[in-house]
C-alpha cells in the first residue's frame, strides 16, 4: 500500500485533537470547580476584610478615647524617666537591704524595750505600792517610833509616813 506523504503527520494530529477534545469535559468540569472555590474564597476574603474593618473602627474609637489621657500623662512620665535614670535608683535594692538588716532589728528591739520598760515600771508600782501598804502598816504599831532611831554604824532608811486619814 502506497501511503501518502504528510498523512502520519495529520492522523497523529487529528488523534491529539481528538484526545484533547475527549479530555475537555473534565478541564471543563474542573475548572468549573476551581471558579466555585475561588468564589467562595473571594467570599470568605469579603468576611475577613469586612471584620477587620469592623476591628479597626473599634481600634480606633478605643485610640480616640485613650488619646487625650496620655497625652495628659506624657509629661509625668517625662519627669518620671528623668527620675529613673537617676543612679539613685540602683542603690535603692543595697539600700532596702540595709534597712531590712540593720535598722528594722534595732526598731524591733526598741518595740522590746519599750514593752520592757513598762513591764519594768507596772512592777515598781506594785512593789512601791506594797512598800508604801507595808510602811503605813509598821507606823500603826506600838513602838514604831523606836525603829527610827539610827544604831551606830547601820544605815538608816527614811520613807515618808502619811497617815490615810490626813
Amino acid at each position: 500500500m502506497a501511503r501518502i506523504p504528510g498523512i502520519d503527520s495529520l492522523l497523529g494530529l487529528l488523534q491529539a485533537q481528538t484526545e484533547a477534545l475527549a479530555q475537555l469535559p473534565s478541564a471543563v468540569s474542573s475548572l468549573t470547580g476551581a471558579v466555585r472555590q475561588l468564589g467562595d474564597v473571594v467570599g470568605e476574603a469579603r468576611e475577613t476584610l469586612a471584620a477587620v474593618h469592623r476591628l479597626a473602627l473599634r481600634m480606633d474609637a478605643m485610640a480616640e478615647e485613650l488619646e487625650e489621657p496620655m497625652r495628659a500623662l506624657a509629661p509625668g512620665l517625662q519627669r518620671l524617666a528623668v527620675v529613673l535614670d537617676d543612679p539613685v535608683i540602683d542603690e535603692i535594692p543595697d539600700t532596702l537591704r540595709k534597712v531590712q538588716g540593720d535598722v528594722l532589728p534595732v526598731l524591733r528591739t526598741l518595740a522590746d524595750t519599750h514593752e520592757r520598760v513598762a513591764f519594768i515600771a507596772g512592777s515598781t508600782e506594785r512593789i512601791m505600792t506594797f512598800v508604801d501598804e507595808t510602811s503605813r502598816t509598821i507606823a500603826g504599831l506600838p513602838g514604831a517610833a523606836l525603829l527610827g532611831r539610827r544604831r551606830p554604824g547601820t544605815t538608816r532608811i527614811v520613807t515618808e509616813v502619811t497617815d490615810p486619814q490626813d
